[in-house]
């Protein structure tokens, strides 16, 4: 028998929907938002209106490239959070009447769960080697930076996170500073490509345990470039890639120092990244550098699911399918979840 699930995604400032049928991926439309570049960040208002511009051209554009008419989806699985609430409101309305009018069943998902959850995702015709449990992932993006442990698709346990800001926030804070455009990350990761990642160093985080933190490092880079300045005016411009390589040097070593900790301390030897941050090049040759020093086996998601899309939220919704775990018309949109040993829904 064939499950149908179609997967909505509007946590932030992409507006996605994607087909998966049998864990197969059949279509994954995303139409991002390019209004915010001239902020420097996301203005939540002006999101939440294009997602409402945005979310019936593409689940229909989903549907036709999936080639399945919407009577056929079996259930609609949409992001609960965390994310702006503005955002979220119009994801879980549209999924909301979406099951009313068809008939089909009501999946809420968590966007973080979804996130590690992308690296199932499979197409017909593509040989993929799937994260075997137990495994470790480093999920890191805009707006979280966590180790979880999983034992199964439902058993996770946040084992490391950040206690102020985010890795993605970071590279995004740091490159604003430098007068890069936004979104930042992208940016300092191909200046980081030209230049010498010893050029510049900046202060590491003494945090005990797995947990992280990013401010003291921010502190260090405005620091450094505001005494830099000083001596010379043009100081960041002729230091573009040796500031943004000792930058991405440094998050990428902050990283996977905790990761290895994680590892020693829980015996397991199988990774796998996931969020916006996992398509950072640094951090991709950092973890295929410890699958080859340690002998760990380490899984790299595509591109193209390291952000934000509905594709990662199909796969999750079509593993709760499976389980029955189904939702109710009553359900809400919820900005953040307060549980750190519990990320599912």
């Amino acid at each position: 028998m064939n499950i149908t699930i179609l997967g909505i995604e509007s946590s932030c400032d992409d507006t996605s929907a994607a087909v998966i049928r049998n864990g197969y991926m059949l279509s994954n439309i995303i139409a991002s938002q390019e209004i915010h570049r001239k902020y420097g960040g996301v203005v939540p208002e002006l999101a939440s209106r294009a997602h409402q511009q945005n979310i019936i051209p593409v689940v229909d554009t989903a549907l036709r490239q999936a080639g399945i008419e919407k009577d056929m989806v079996d259930a609609v699985a949409f992001t609960r959070g965390p994310g702006l609430l503005g955002s979220l409101l119009v994801g879980t309305s549209f999924a909301k009447g979406f099951a009313l009018s068809t008939g089909a069943k009501l999946i809420e998902v968590n966007h973080l769960h979804a996130h590690i959850l992308s690296n199932f995702i499979q197409e017909e015709g593509k040989e993929k080697r799937l994260p075997r449990f137990p495994f470790l992932c480093l999920l890191v993006s805009g707006g979280h930076t966590q180790i979880v442990v999983l034992r199964d698709y439902f058993n996770m346990e946040i084992i490391g996170q950040t206690i102020d800001d985010a890795a993605g926030e970071a590279f995004d804070k740091c490159a604003k500073v430098m007068g890069l455009p936004y979104p930042g990350g992208p940016v300092v990761d191909r200046y980081a490509k030209e230049g010498d990642s010893r050029a510049f160093r900046f202060s590491k985080p003494g945090i005990p345990g797995l947990d992280y933190s990013f401010s003291g490092l921010k502190t260090s880079f405005l620091y450094t470039l505001r005494d830099r300045l000083k001596e010379d005016p043009q100081f960041v411009e002729k230091n573009i890639p040796g500031l943004c390589a000792s930058l991405q040097q440094t998050i990428v070593d902050i990283l996977t120092d905790k990761l290895m900790k994680a590892s020693v301390a829980t015996g397991i030897t199988e990774a796998v990244i996931a969020g916006g941050v996992a398509a950072n090049s640094g951090l991709r040759n950092a973890m295929t550098a410890l699958a080859d020093e340690k002998g760990w086996t380490v899984h790299l998601p595509e591109f193209r699911f390291t952000t934000d899309n509905a594709a990662m939220i199909g796969i999750t919704g079509y593993f709760k399918y499976l389980e029955g775990m189904f939702t109710t018309q009553d359900v809400a949109p919820v900005a953040r979840f307060d549980d750190r040993c519990n990320i599912r829904l």
